[in-house]
């Protein structure tokens, strides 16, 4: 389907009401790069949950969750799962792919989540931040609504050519229908910006780390075809220059008390 972009330089939010079944399944669409993000993330944000909730039944709020790939996967290994998105399409294939029928999905809007303060042990914004206009109100609303040593994790891009080159025009030019404006630059965020709205809101970022494609088969198969074969994969790097991730802890008693350091 054809979709009409936004007024120039806003992102094209639009194209995820229009997937449907192709969430889960097109290779010939930017959402096969969502999922493979996800296939890397998030065991990680199970497993630090894990290790910094080990007696609890996790409570975790999943903003823009789109359909649903962090937050079924996480719903999968016992955590109660809140899914909250703008998109009442998207949440619709979310529930049909949720298998444990458990994750509690929902519309909303991030800057004013309907949410009691110190509601959740964990809020996730995963390829979220770079898609809304004022980034800071949306960390501030998932810090508000974090429990004391809950965790906030993040995945975004960096802002700088490199991240344009690669994350903006790589995709528009090897990657099948790309729409206009998936991304732009002057919303992608950098790091220690990112930083610093945590900070703002009581969040100390304790892991930081970059990802990047592992240069296999199924890489250069999607240069020469444009398709995103399920065999794509990215993996984590040191290197922060396009896109990276990280997990914030509320309060430093909290990030004491959990065991981690400030990086």
């Amino acid at each position: 389907m054809a979709l009409t972009p936004g007024p120039a330089g806003q992102v094209n939010n639009d194209l995820y009401h229009a997937l449907g079944e192709r969430w889960y399944s097109a290779q010939d669409d930017p959402v096969a790069l969502l999922r493979a993000e996800s296939r890397m993330r998030n065991p990680w944000i199970a497993a630090e949950l894990g290790r910094a909730f080990p007696m609890d039944r996790v409570k975790v709020l999943d903003v823009g969750c789109g359909a649903g790939f962090l937050a079924n996967y996480l719903a999968q290994r016992g955590v109660a799962v809140t899914g909250l998105d703008a998109s009442a399409e998207s949440l619709m294939v979310a529930r049909a792919h949720d298998v444990t029928g458990r994750v509690h999905y929902e519309t909303g809007d991030a800057y004013a989540l309907p949410y009691a303060a110190a509601s959740f042990q964990a809020v996730c914004a995963m390829d979220f931040l770079e898609h809304v206009d004022d980034p800071r109100r949306v960390i501030a609303e998932c810090a508000r609504v974090l429990q004391p040593g809950g965790l906030f994790f993040f995945a975004t891009f960096n802002r700088n050519p490199i991240a344009w080159l690669v994350a903006i025009k790589g995709v528009e030019w090897f990657v099948k229908n790309t729409p206009p404006r998936l991304h732009q630059l002057r919303c992608f965020i950098k790091p220690a910006e990112l930083r610093g709205m945590c900070a703002d809101n009581g969040l100390r970022v304790a892991e930081l780390r970059g990802s990047v494609p592992k240069l296999t088969r199924a890489f250069w198969r999607m240069l020469l075809t444009g398709e995103v074969s399920d065999e794509f994969a990215f993996q984590f790097s040191r290197s922060t220059l396009t896109g990276y991730l990280g997990m914030a802890v509320k309060g430093i008693d909290g990030l004491q008390r959990q065991g981690l350091s400030f990086q």
